[in-house]
């Protein structure tokens, strides 16, 4: 990173992200989003995401997130079930495997901390 910055999060234009159609289980839902930082290495990410309402699935990485707007219920297999509004700060652990009910829009600022990467 070669400066500090802000970005406008709520109004920020997102990106086309498709999902595969294997991980919709039900409605149409729309992925978009936008990377504001990634370290040199690629093992940090800093972002913004956002998904239409619907149900998909998951494989988590080790993310913290926080909401902006819209809601949405997370099932963690295995685990707790999430329910994610405005204000809400979540993290999924890496390898989380997750069914996402998108109710409303829901729009996030995200870090994610990518495991070590192989030698290669």
């Amino acid at each position: 990173m070669t400066h500090s910055f802000v970005v406008r999060v709520p109004d920020a234009e997102l990106l086309p992200e498709p999902l595969s159609p294997a991980q919709i289980v039900s409605g149409t839902p729309e992925v978009t989003g936008k990377v504001v930082w990634e370290s040199a290495d690629g093992r940090q990410v800093r972002g913004i995401w956002q998904i239409t309402p619907g149900v998909v699935t998951d494989t988590e990485a080790d993310e913290m997130f926080v909401v902006l707007s819209g809601s949405a219920t997370i099932e963690v297999q295995g685990g707790p079930t999430l329910t994610v509004g405005p204000g809400d700060l979540a993290v999924l652990r890496e390898g989380d495997r997750t069914t996402w009910t998108v109710h409303e829009t829901l729009r996030k600022a995200y870090v994610i901390n990518l495991g070590q990467k192989s030698p290669g």
